[in-house]
């Protein structure tokens, strides 16, 4: 006998729980205040109403999405090389020039749009 393929269904959050017990609570205290029903039968309906009231709205919650896994560490690239044109002889090889890198002073945004302080001439 074959075994049944096992579907991982996800837990529902605190929001979901929260939104949906408050959703039923409420609910069932309004539609019981507006309706003043005193039958079993509808106290019995109200009650069913708004759990499924509070099923639908925990299930609109919207879910976080789930985390992705980290990378895993690579191995650094090979540096980048620009390819200059030989101009000694047609039949030479080209020549690889490794890329430079300079470092540049970054200035952050705040730092950037800050204005500068006003002083007072005396």
């Amino acid at each position: 006998m074959p075994r049944p393929i096992a579907v991982a269904t996800p837990r529902p959050t605190a929001a979901q729980i929260t939104y949906g017990s408050c959703t039923v609570i409420l609910s069932t205290l309004a539609m019981l205040l507006l309706s003043q029903t005193s039958s079993g039968l509808g106290i019995v309906v109200i009650a069913l109403s708004a759990l499924v009231l509070g099923v639908l709205v925990a299930m609109t919650v919207p879910v976080p999405k789930p985390a992705r896994a980290a990378a895993a560490p690579t191995a650094p690239a090979a540096p980048v090389t620009a390819v200059a044109p030989s101009s000694v002889a047609p039949t030479a090889s080209i020549a690889h020039v490794a890329e430079q890198r300079v470092p540049v002073q970054r200035e952050t945004v705040a730092a950037a749009i800050a204005p500068e302080p006003w002083r007072e001439s005396a």
